[in-house]
């Protein structure tokens, strides 16, 4: 049994954001569930909610890019009904953001990722260190 099949489960309560999408008739695919491709927009939802509502992280002039995306199907999600997202912070580096997030349909996780995303200076196109005001508030956003 792999590591992966032993973790338990995460519940939506573990994560201190929480954003909800709609499951959309065109999120399908042929076999009549949820597309893999949406699940990574579901994520992108939750890192939204942490990272841009309703309030920023982002300095002028910075923006965050997704640098790792790693993404565990758990569970086959069905049109109609909603994508629950749980995000939470597990890692602040000097210009990075490690977070762990998940995606629930009807209470059942269905999925877990571990995303890494950077501040990045929009002008010159590259990564900049985190202020010491936007560390401590994502900080305060840790994985307990």
């Amino acid at each position: 049994m792999s590591a992966r099949e032993k973790a338990p489960l995460p519940v939506l309560d573990d994560f201190p954001v929480k954003a909800v999408d709609t499951i959309r008739y065109g999120d399908t695919d042929m076999l009549g569930h949820v597309n893999n491709a949406v699940f990574s927009t579901f994520l992108e939802t939750g890192r939204t909610r942490l990272l841009l509502h309703p309030r920023t992280f982002a300095p002028p002039g910075t923006g965050f890019a997704l640098v790792r995306l790693v993404l565990d199907y758990r569970a086959e999600m069905r049109w109609p009904g909603e994508a629950h997202i749980g995000t939470g912070v597990t890692g602040v580096g000097r210009s990075s953001i490690s977070l762990a997030q998940a995606i629930f349909q009807d209470g059942t996780c269905m999925a877990t990722g571990e995303t890494v995303i950077v501040l990045f200076d929009t002008t010159a196109r590259r990564s900049l260190p985190l202020p010491d005001d936007v560390r401590a508030a994502l900080e305060a956003l840790a994985m307990r």
